[in-house]
């Protein structure tokens, strides 16, 4: 008897129902493998005469349908998920043979020290799809070939660790996106930390909040334009053989002048998540491991709709440097793998600089666009002043705005800093914002960058 998955669990009635119908049918091929492979009698000649039911709506199933998946995906799928979900179904592949007192080669599997159940490899899926036939490992090895979309779109893979060992042999995994989204139905965000260096990033501010002039603004509309229509453009329009997967693009300009809002923005108002990479976790003195690290960020986010955001980005993407030594070679390569990953990556990237100048030319001829943030100019900074207070502020009598946006030149994210400050004194005098705090914030602000008021 199957244990039923209790949606109570976390998981969704409609995901649930489809689990359940998929595990029992798949409980049934396996007794009939197992039956035809030991002779044992059955109703059945044939594995593939157990029908797969019909499935509802649920993620599981819209995978299915999306892919086209048939018989032998299906069986692969649910052996690398009854792990996660009924893990006893496993556990008759513990049977040894009597004859060497052994368990069975043929089924392949392996186990874990924090795992009690049996693990199945591709030499298990192998087993119950083909039993004795010879050749059914071949026919199952398409299942994990380039093109297929288990690999394609990293659903599903052989994972053989550190050890190479025959092809089949290795660990059969689902990754954890399409686990997560199997079992949840919501896509999978991964944790920040050392294995994946790029934090998820949000705002809740809106566009009516972003000063910055209208050509700035009508090139970042060309951005919104790819998400939306980039698909369309490349598949429906035919041009995917005349143009490169995927938007780059370059936000340059002082700190503060709202790249990062920007980027959120976009996000925010596309529906799609922004990961902003932290060059700290990044690069690294090692050889070779700046570029595994940025590996695992673009393979995390291929075929996703993700944005990926590089914030000063010149210490990843800088000019490439003249060969003095082993350490400028090895750096000019990892300058080349990023331009090469950049290049062919098929999802959105923008990269952040305060200096155009700075980047390497190789990258800067590859964007798709270009987009100046400028300092603002005094209208812009006077309206930036403007909404920055919350509605509860006062303004002293002394408080004149206009002459604080002509007079001091700052940018939006240094006006902010003011603000910040300024109301927290506020708060400390009955709400009420005084010119002398708001003066002594814009010198805070000079002093941050070596200037005086």
């Amino acid at each position: 008897m199957i244990r039923t998955i209790n949606p109570a669990s976390g998981i969704a009635p409609v995901i649930a129902e489809d689990l359940e119908k998929e595990l029992t049918w798949f409980r049934e091929v396996l007794n009939v493998r197992l039956n035809l492979y030991f002779g044992i009698d059955t109703t059945f000649e044939d594995i593939h005469e157990v029908i797969p039911p019909e499935l509802g709506d649920s993620s599981y199933a819209n995978c299915i349908r999306e892919f086209d998946f048939g018989f032998a995906e299906r069986i692969a799928l649910m052996l690398s998920q009854a792990p996660h979900l009924q893990p006893e179904l496993l556990d008759v592949f513990f049977t040894k043979n009597a004859t060497f007192d052994r368990p069975f080669s043929e089924f392949g599997g392996y186990t874990h020290p924090r795992h009690p159940g049996f693990l199945p490899t591709g030499q298990t899926l192998v087993f119950i799809l083909s039993g004795k036939e010879i050749g059914g490992g071949l026919e199952t090895a398409r299942l994990f070939h380039a093109d297929h979309p288990f690999s394609k779109f990293q659903i599903l893979e052989l994972d053989h660790g550190k050890d190479a060992g025959p092809p089949l042999s290795g660990a059969l995994k689902l990754s954890t996106d399409y686990l997560h989204w199997f079992t949840t139905g919501q896509e999978y965000r991964p944790r920040f930390g050392a294995r994946f260096p790029a934090q998820l990033i949000e705002t809740q501010q809106e566009w009516t909040d972003l000063v910055l002039p209208e050509r700035t603004l009508r090139e970042i509309e060309e951005i919104a334009g790819w998400i939306k229509h980039g698909p369309t453009l490349m598949n429906d329009w035919g041009m995917a053989r005349k143009l490169r997967p995927g938007y780059r693009c370059l936000f340059y300009g002082p700190p503060g002048t709202g790249k990062t809002m920007t980027a959120c923005l976009l996000g925010k108002s596309t529906g799609r998540p922004v990961y902003k990479v932290d060059l700290s976790l990044v690069v690294s003195k090692y050889i070779g491991e700046t570029e595994k690290n940025l590996a695992r960020i673009f393979d995390q986010a291929e075929y996703k709709d993700w944005i990926l955001f590089f914030d000063e980005a010149d210490a990843l993407f800088g000019r490439r440097t003249k060969i003095r030594d082993a350490h400028d070679r090895y750096a000019n390569q990892e300058v080349s793998f990023l331009l090469q990953r950049v290049e062919t990556f098929g999802g959105i990237v923008i990269l952040a600089s305060n200096q155009r100048e700075n980047l390497d030319d190789a990258f800067t001829r590859r964007f798709e666009s270009m987009i100046r943030f400028p300092m603002p100019k005094p209208e812009q900074r006077l309206r930036i002043w403007r909404q920055g207070f919350s509605p509860k502020a006062q303004l002293a009598a002394g408080v004149d705005l206009d002459q604080l946006a002509a007079t001091y030149e700052l940018s939006g994210g240094g006006i902010m800093n003011v603000v910040r400050y300024a109301s927290l004194r506020a708060l400390e005098n009955s709400g009420v914002v005084k010119a002398d705090d708001l003066l002594a914030g814009i010198k805070r602000e000079y002093g941050k960058e070596g200037r005086m008021v």
